[in-house]
């Protein structure tokens, strides 16, 4: 706070000698008792007899006044200046643990999506089988014969098929051929081959895997031949990869690409609808994106999807056979961080709606048992997925629907640089 006057107690800040002396000098020349001049210190209890001596004596106490004042504000430009160093500090500190954070989330996520460049399906496949060796649940000489043999695979480009279960389809259709429950009506994609993630993919590799029970399908109709002369057999999912990026030097997603630095091959990316749809048109397959974007029914449930898969699978179906073995491929069905495929459909008695999907995280032995299916039928919870079953906050499907001429793909090709999905409301 200012200083205050001493003779009348207003605030005279810094010029405080100056009032002192025009608004009360009459005083410091006061009178005191007896024959001798007094004079009283104001400030002070000091008692002179001469006023040159007093006013020498105030002239001190206003300098070490104004002396004091100046230190204070010296400290306080001081402490100004730290402080402000000291918050300058903490903000560099917090963006620095800010940059380390989104460092590590950044690699977390590219280990995460096999961006990390820590090798793709052969290192993973032989690191795995040492693990097995190591763990004595592989023996010395089964480790070099799988390896013999994977090598021969990636070398052919070829699957080696020891994943793959077939005739699913058809079990199927002798299982509901028979059945008196409760299905009312069952639509089935033409006959697709089951393929389960190995050691080499384990954990990253749904979406090839998906890729190969697709066109396990297309490769066994006649339609799509001079689409796929060139790949006549189920290619190996280092394969699928180059695929990919030859679809991609083609002009096919340069925006899907650069998220993957436009490589797959040697990586464990996971792929999605988009790089399926890429591959697709390259090879002159008609084939569309749908995107479910939200849930359409209660409790976050999606039946827009199962009423549009109904309506895929039955919209050229004829007739009130209770089982329909369709020509149709089936469906590449993508949530966020899984893929499945859908083979069909049950309309139940009730009305409602089940899927019926292939899941490359089930191993053989478990679509074995699908081959020999029990009549109560307990075998196929494995495949059927209720509506409220799938909840999801979005989904997508590619859905195969013919054959392109050159025109039509090159003019998807350009399309695909700037729309590859169509939104459903």
């Amino acid at each position: 706070a200012p200083p205050e006057c001493p003779f009348c107690g207003e605030a005279a800040g810094r010029e405080l000698e100056e009032h002192v002396r025009a608004r009360h000098g009459h005083l410091l020349g006061a009178p005191g008792a007896g024959d001798e001049q007094l004079y009283d210190c104001p400030m002070c209890s000091l008692t002179c007899t001469n006023i040159q001596i007093l006013e020498e004596h105030v002239d001190l106490h206003l300098e070490e006044h104004n002396f004091s004042e100046g230190i204070g504000m010296f400290h306080c430009d001081e402490d100004l200046e730290l402080a402000q160093q000291l918050q300058t500090e903490e903000d560099e500190r917090q963006r620095s643990e800010e940059e380390k954070r989104e460092r590590e989330e950044f690699k977390k996520l590219q280990r995460q999506y096999g961006l990390d460049n820590s090798g793709g399906f052969k290192q993973q496949f032989l690191k795995n089988m040492e693990r097995e060796v190591d763990r004595g649940r592989m023996q010395p000489f089964e480790y070099h014969k799988r390896k013999a043999d994977m090598m021969e695979s990636l070398a052919s480009g070829i699957d080696d098929g020891k994943t793959k279960t077939s005739g699913v389809i058809e079990a199927l259709c002798m299982y509901y051929q028979n059945e008196n429950k409760d299905v009312k009506r069952v639509w089935l994609s033409a006959g697709v081959d089951h393929f389960h993630s190995s050691l080499g993919d384990r954990g990253w590799g749904c979406g090839y895997r998906n890729f190969q029970m697709l066109l396990s399908s297309l490769l066994q109709n006649s339609f799509y031949n001079d689409c796929l002369r060139d790949t006549t057999l189920i290619p190996s999912i280092p394969k699928i990869q180059s695929m990919i990026e030859d679809a991609w030097r083609e002009g096919f997603d340069p925006h899907g690409a650069s998220h993957f630095n436009n490589r797959l091959h040697g990586s464990k990316a996971w792929i999605g609808a988009c790089e399926i749809y890429s591959l697709l048109t390259s090879l002159r397959i008609k084939c569309q994106i749908i995107d479910f974007h939200k849930p359409t029914g209660p409790m976050g449930t999606h039946p827009h999807l199962f009423e549009w898969i109904l309506h895929y699978y039955s919209k050229d179906s004829e007739g009130g056979a209770k089982v329909v073995c369709t020509s149709k491929p089936p469906i590449y069905l993508q949530h966020q961080g899984h893929s499945r495929t859908i083979v069909g459909i049950e309309e139940k008695k009730n009305r409602s709606l089940c899927l019926l999907l292939f899941d490359p995280g089930c191993s053989s032995q478990q679509m074995q048992k699908l081959l020999k299916q029990n009549s109560d039928g307990t075998g196929l919870r494995l495949l059927r997925k209720f509506v409220g079953s799938l909840k999801e906050k979005q989904y997508q499907i590619v859905a195969v629907d013919g054959v392109l001429s050159l025109e039509e793909k090159a003019a998807r090709c350009y399309a695909s640089q700037v729309l590859t999905s169509e939104k459903i409301p």
